[in-house]
């Protein structure tokens, strides 16, 4: 297991050219011997075939541990249950676990309304057979009224079965530092993953960052705007950027760094070989 400790998040292929370049990515990313790979789960269940899929082909290679996102709109009881249980019968014993992003113009999730009866639904069901991750936010849910209501509902769906957290990604490191130092203070104790998004393209990061709340410095979108059309200073300096960042988070205490990989492993690749030990 690589010392530094790191894990990458991959989102199901949906056309023969993304299953191909997902087939190398995770091919290269294997070689930084990973905690484990992670498979989204699309907007209102959109990929759920395409998820299990691609977790049960990921998993024929035996190592790393791979896991499969689950969130609210997975189905019925019923059938989560089912697909639970297939993962466990396939060697997959470690869910992460969300509400999940509701398809524009869809009024409500499914069954479940909020990850922590999710979770409770699994522990029910399957006792401790799971290990359990779910999400945070250390720069506020979007939806959330506030830093002490956010941190309330995380208490909350921490007690009722997980075992470790991953964030959202930010480009803070005290963000992610204070955050840590104030969920403590609310009880909450279990290991707390930074989520890390590599810079590659100025209109992609900006827009991930306007759906999912995460704070982009101003200076730093004047910065990778005046780099106008130049996809490999953009690069260059993300990789800089990023760098610094996962320095300061592993130094600072961080247990792991978790990649937003978006199937592409370049980017990535040259952020950890940059890592000093």
């Amino acid at each position: 297991m690589s010392k530094r400790g790191f894990s990458f998040e991959f989102f199901p292929p949906r056309t023969p050219e993304q299953q191909v370049a997902l087939a190398v990515t995770q091919e290269k990313l294997r070689q930084l011997e990973p905690q484990f790979f992670s498979v989204t789960f699309g907007a209102g269940g959109s990929t759920l075939d395409a998820t299990r899929e691609t977790v049960l082909e990921l998993q024929k290679h035996g190592s790393p541990v791979v896991v499969p996102h689950l969130s609210c709109m997975g189905g019925t009881p019923e059938s989560i249950k089912a697909l639970l249980q297939e993962y466990l019968e396939a060697g997959i014993d470690h869910i992460l676990a969300l509400r999940g992003d509701v398809p524009s113009g869809m009024g409500s999730v499914g069954y479940f309304r909020h990850a922590n009866e999710l979770i409770e639904f699994i522990r029910t069901e399957f006792g401790e057979a799971f290990h359990i991750t779910a999400a945070a936010y250390p720069e506020v849910h979007p939806e959330s009224e506030s830093r002490a209501s956010d941190l309330k509902h995380l208490k909350h769906k921490v007690d009722t079965g997980v075992d470790q957290l991953i964030t959202q990604f930010f480009f803070n490191a005290d963000a992610y530092f204070q955050f840590v130092d104030d969920a403590r203070k609310a009880g909450i104790d279990v290991p707390i993953i930074p989520g890390i998004m590599p810079i590659t393209n100025y209109s992609n990061i900006k827009r991930f960052c306007d759906f999912c709340g995460a704070d982009m410095p101003r200076w730093l979108q004047f910065k990778l705007r005046d780099f106008g059309d130049d996809r490999k200073a953009i690069q260059a300096f993300g990789t800089d950027y990023i760098t610094h960042l996962s320095q300061q988070l592993l130094d600072g205490g961080a247990p792991s760094l978790h990649f937003y990989t978006l199937n592409r492993a370049k980017a990535t690749l040259d952020i950890v070989n940059q890592l000093q030990p």
